[in-house]
């Protein structure tokens, strides 16, 4: 079984982004345009105050006609995160992910933010794993 550690060291980009409770909802999209991503930790400070992803922006700003330069994140971001520890297993955020409906789980470490990972994440650490498993099982079946 892979743990968060694994899987958050197997991204490509292990960039984290956050944005500030304050900044606007058009300055959180744009950043995650940029960075080609779907959520953003949403920080007060030093904490985390929430998440913000691009479903909030479509249910909370775009079907509700509200200006994204003028809506703040703290507005429209869910304050109620969820999260992982890097030693919990893929299976374990699986779970999570599937009983809340959401599809980013930030990593803390002693409390201390190190990472996000996303379904897409995980789904690829999955099929990686199935993918090593066919190759092991060929290798026995062929005697190789």
């Amino acid at each position: 079984m892979t743990q968060v550690a694994q899987v958050l060291q197997s991204k490509p980009n292990q960039q984290l982004f956050t944005i500030d409770a304050q900044d606007s909802v058009y300055d959180a999209i744009k950043l995650m345009a940029e960075k080609g991503i779907g959520a953003l930790i949403v920080m007060g400070g030093e904490d985390i105050a929430g998440i913000v992803t691009e479903r909030d922006y479509a249910r909370k700003v775009v079907l509700k006609d509200r200006s994204s330069k003028s809506t703040k994140v703290l507005e429209i971001m869910s304050s109620a995160v969820r999260y992982v520890h890097p030693e919990q297993t893929s299976q374990d955020c699986m779970a999570l992910m599937t009983e809340h409906r959401i599809r980013h789980l930030p990593v803390l470490d002693k409390g201390r933010l190190i990472g996000m990972i996303s379904i897409g994440d995980l789904v690829a650490d999955i099929i990686s794993e199935q993918q090593f498993m066919i190759e092991q099982l060929e290798q026995y079946i062929t005697g190789r």
